[in-house]
């Protein structure tokens, strides 16, 4: 048996299962987008680790070194904001080929720094090694949340609503517009710059979990449609997601005119928009949706959970129910 043969998260519950010893520390271990420790104090530590590969994540002359370097930050981040919490120090492992030119790896530190200075996290560390073929970028973010705020992929109960924050759909539709250059379409730039550099909902995570009026959190990096289920297997409920509630970037009907798919499509299974998903009772669905619009924040109820035994489902437009397939990104 291979990798490609177990799948992504099959894979990640394997190994969990070999080294998820559990410590009277660990409050959340291996399954959630980011580990959370109990060391004592008024806060738990956060942990997150993300890589960008070369030939997998970005293609290194069609990204500005200045851009990756904030979207290496921003991805681990979003990670953070989906616990509720806000990042503080990074350790970045750099894996660079020897004829890597110097001022292309400047230029990401740059980038790298000035999304730092703007989340508030510090890069303390890292290391650096020689690679056979091609740039691997690895970091590692901390972060803090406030004991008692702490949001996880476990909570959904049947009855809560689901909701998410932004628009959905912007940063396959930038994905397409760098693979198709000679495409016109309305927002294309915002589009190109919604894949390029995804801006993490930190702000929005913390006011969310500040509440105390939401119960689970993940954020969108694989596709709504393979994450709401990930809420679903940690909370051990169905869901009813609704297609026509599916609040789009603009420009994304264009672009899925071009491509050949519904704009419903790209909203559900593109995946990296980084917004939030979460679920709430329906009586505190108003009062986080004015939160968030005091951020500048839109949010848009997109389904409701239902107990385990009813499923999971998918309306289409015309109103007929399918089961909801996890078909989003993964790397294997």
């Amino acid at each position: 048996m291979r990798v490609r043969d177990v799948g992504e998260f099959p894979l990640i519950a394997r190994l969990g299962g070999i080294v998820g010893r559990r410590r009277v520390d660990v409050v959340v271990g291996i399954g959630d987008d980011a580990a959370a420790l109990d060391l004592g104090g008024e806060e738990l530590l956060l942990l997150t680790v993300d890589s960008q590969v070369e030939g997998v994540h970005f293609v290194l002359d069609r990204i500005p070194p200045r851009l990756l370097g904030r979207r290496l930050l921003a991805v681990n981040a979003s990670d953070i904001a989906a616990m509720g919490g806000e990042p503080t120090h990074a350790l970045v492992s750099l894996v660079l080929p020897p004829e890597l030119e110097l001022d292309w790896l400047e230029e990401l530190y740059r980038g790298l720094g000035e999304e730092g200075d703007r989340l508030g996290a510090a890069v303390v560390g890292g290391n650096v090694a020689r690679s056979g073929d091609g740039v691997v970028l690895d970091l590692t973010l901390a972060g803090r949340v406030p004991q008692g705020e702490l949001l996880t992929r476990a909570g959904a109960r049947p009855g809560d609503a689901v909701l998410v924050t932004g628009t959905l759909g912007g940063a396959a539709a930038g994905l397409w517009l760098r693979e198709h250059p000679e495409a016109d379409v309305p927002y294309r730039d915002a589009l190109l710059t919604r894949h390029l550099a995804p801006t993490p909902r930190v702000r929005e995570g913390r006011a969310i979990a500040a509440s105390r009026l939401a119960t689970a959190m993940i954020d969108l990096s694989d596709g709504l449609g393979s994450d709401v289920l990930h809420v679903c297997d940690q909370s051990g409920v169905g869901v009813r997601v609704y297609v026509e509630n599916l609040p789009l970037t603009p420009g994304v009907p264009h672009v899925a005119n071009l491509s050949g798919r519904a704009p419903w499509e790209l909203a559900l299974y593109g995946g990296e928009d980084f917004e939030l998903l979460f679920t709430a009772p329906p009586s505190a669905a108003d009062a986080l949706r004015e939160r968030l619009a005091a951020l500048g924040t839109a949010v848009t109820p997109v389904g409701e959970v239902l107990p385990p035994s009813e499923g999971r489902w998918l309306v289409l437009p015309d109103g007929r129910p399918v089961p909801l397939e996890g078909r989003g990104f993964t790397h294997f």
